[in-house]
């Protein structure tokens, strides 16, 4: 029996379990995009951290012929969690789910994936990189080579590298950058220009309501982001991403 896969299926789910097999021997490449439910500012949805990675994972397939694994909209929020709104996890969770989905890839013969991230919190970021740490360890190697290669990244880890030449130095959540990357994928969910906001947090203390010292949840200038901007950024990190699925291809 004969399969093809069509090429306009880049969700995995979206494939017959023959395609699925199929891809697998093939050494497809699978980009698993992780967001958050969590307060951005009166201008910006909860789903921020959301629409970024998997817009940039669907563009990145239509350029490399990857894979995109259904996403996980849920993340480990600290600062923003007491915003209304905001739905956090706890970091046991957030790594007990993704090392599952990870290894059920592996299981599945997906053995290089990328773990893409819109939230950039750094517990967060701990939780993804443990997960992934534990599924390289538990699959060890197979003929003296790293049985699976799993990269982890959040898709700001580009976008700020524009910050110099699109937005202030300090911008942040919710700011030029963000902003004006929601403004190009999804110009309806914007709510309003935003206002500018800076905020610094105590230096070491833990706090208990940190949106005190946030109270608008914004730190950067969102009336300067463009959709311009944003598709200049968009399609940097899609760039960025592409070259990290063609190195995991070699």
């Amino acid at each position: 029996m004969t399969c093809t896969i069509n090429s306009e299926h880049l969700w995995l789910d979206e494939l017959s379990t023959v395609e699925a097999a199929k891809a697998a021997m093939q050494g497809r490449v699978i980009i698993f995009p992780i967001g958050s439910v969590e307060e951005h500012g009166e201008h910006l949805p909860l789903c921020t951290d959301s629409v970024q990675p998997e817009y940039v994972a669907l563009e990145v397939a239509r350029k490399t012929g990857c894979l995109v694994a259904p996403p996980f909209r849920y993340g480990l929020i600290n600062a923003g969690r007491n915003f209304p709104g905001s739905l956090t996890i706890q970091f046991n969770t957030l790594f007990n789910v993704v090392k599952d989905i990870l290894t059920e890839l592996s299981r599945n013969g997906f053995n290089r994936i990328i773990v893409l991230s819109g939230h950039a919190g750094s517990s967060h970021m701990v939780a993804l990189r443990l997960a992934a740490q534990e599924v390289i360890h538990q699959n060890g190697e197979e003929n003296g080579k790293q049985h699976t290669r799993i990269m982890v990244l959040s898709d700001y880890d580009f976008a700020e590298e524009l910050t110099d030449e699109l937005a202030d130095p300090k911008d942040g959540h919710a700011g030029t950058i963000e902003t004006a990357r929601v403004m190009a994928i999804r110009p309806d969910l914007i709510k309003s220009k935003g206002i500018p906001s800076c905020y610094e947090m105590p230096r070491f203390e833990v706090v208990l309501h940190p949106e005190q010292y946030f109270p608008s949840g914004v730190h950067g200038d969102p009336t300067t982001a463009t959709p311009e901007k944003g598709q200049k950024i968009n399609t940097h990190v899609i760039e960025q991403v592409a070259k990290l699925v063609q190195k995991l291809e070699s």
